[in-house]
C-alpha cells in the first residue's frame, strides 16, 4: 500500500468508514519526501526507541520503524486503530497505544515499553506531527516531566516554529519561547507546505528539533520562574519594573535595586532580556544560589 497516494489513502479510509475530525486537527501527510526526512532527523541510530504522538494512518510510523529498535505510538482517535493495524502489519517493532498523550503516564510507558531484557533503557527520542491546537501543552508536558528523552522532533505550524525557535531577548520571542528554551535547544530543520497534507490545512508547517538540556538544578523553582515570565509577556509593552513587581511580590523600589545590581536597565521590557538575565532576576529575587 502506498501511504503517500491520496487515492489509496481515501480508499483505505472509506473502507473503514473513517471521516476526518476537525476537532482533532487531523491532516495526514501525503508528500512522500517529508516523513523519511523527518524520521532521519529524529532517530540518531538503529538502537533507539521512539515515542510517536498521533500516528494518523502510520505514514511517519513506518519510516521511524525502519530506523529505530522500537516505536510506540500514542493515538487518541480509536477509529484509527484498525487502520493502523493494517498499515503497520509489516512493522513488528511498531506498537500503537490508545490514549491521550496529555493524560498518559509517560514515565510508566517508557519503563514498560523501552526497557530491554537486561534491565537497561533504550536511548529515547520523540517524533510527532502535532495537531496545531495542542502544540504548546504537549511540548510543555514532554519537556517539563524530566523524561529520559534526548530530543523531540515535531512538525508544527510555521508561525509556531518561528516563535519556538526565536532567540530569547528579541521581539520574536514570547513566553512559550522562554519556557521551551529553558528546557531545550531549539532549531528549525525544514519547511513543509500545506499541500503536503490530506486534507490541506490553511497554513504551512515546519519541522523543528528540541535537544534537551541537562537539568539546571533542583533548587530552581521553574514554575515560579515561568509565572514571572508569563506576567512579563502578558504586559510586554510595559517595563519589567511594572510587570515583574507583582509577580515577584516585590515593591518597585526593591525591584529597581535588584535590577541595578544586575546591570539591567529599569526601563527594559521583557522582550529585551536574555534567558540568563531572566533567570538572574528570578534567582536574585528569591536568593537562589
Amino acid at each position: 500500500m502506498n501511504l503517500s497516494s491520496p487515492s489509496e489513502i481515501k480508499a483505505l479510509l472509506e473502507q473503514n468508514g473513517f471521516r476526518f475530525s476537525k476537532a482533532l486537527g487531523q491532516n495526514f501527510l501525503i508528500n512522500p519526501s517529508v516523513c523519511p526526512r523527518m524520521a532521519e532527523a529524529a532517530v540518531p541510530g538503529p538502537g533507539y526507541g521512539v515515542i510517536e504522538v498521533g500516528p494518523g494512518i502510520g505514514v511517519l510510523t513506518v519510516e521511524l520503524a525502519r530506523r529505530a529498535e522500537k516505536v510506540v505510538s500514542v493515538e487518541l482517535d480509536e477509529r484509527l486503530l484498525p487502520i493502523l493495524q493494517e498499515t503497520l502489519a509489516d512493522c513488528p517493532n511498531a506498537k500503537v497505544v490508545s490514549g491521550d498523550i496529555l493524560e498518559t503516564d509517560l514515565h510508566k510507558l517508557i519503563a514498560d515499553e523501552f526497557t530491554r531484557p537486561d534491565g537497561t533503557l533504550m536511548p529515547l527520542v520523540l517524533c510527532a506531527n502535532l495537531p496545531y491546537y495542542i502544540t504548546s501543552p504537549v511540548l510543555m508536558k514532554l519537556l517539563s516531566e524530566d523524561l529520559p528523552l534526548e530530543s523531540v522532533t515535531v512538525m508544527v505550524q510555521r508561525e509556531a516554529a518561528d516563535r519556538l525557535c526565536a532567540e530569547v531577548g528579541t521581539r520574536a520571542a514570547g513566553a512559550v519561547t522562554v519556557a521551551v528554551q529553558y528546557y531545550a535547544e531549539a532549531e528549525q530543520l525544514f519547511f513543509v507546505s500545506k499541500g503536503s497534507f490530506l486534507p490541506a490545512p490553511k497554513v504551512d508547517s515546519e519541522v523543528i528539533r528540541l535537544t534537551l538540556r541537562e537539568r539546571r538544578g533542583d533548587s530552581f523553582d521553574a514554575a515560579g520562574f515561568f509565572r514571572m515570565v508569563q506576567a512579563g509577556f502578558s504586559q510586554r509593552r510595559k517595563t519589567i519594573m511594572n510587570s515583574f513587581s507583582a509577580a515577584l511580590g516585590m515593591s518597585k523600589a526593591d525591584l529597581g535595586d535588584l535590577l541595578d545590581s544586575l546591570d539591567i536597565p529599569r526601563t527594559a521590557r521583557i522582550e529585551q532580556l536574555t534567558m540568563d538575565q531572566l533567570i538572574a532576576v528570578y534567582k536574585t529575587a528569591y536568593k537562589v544560589v
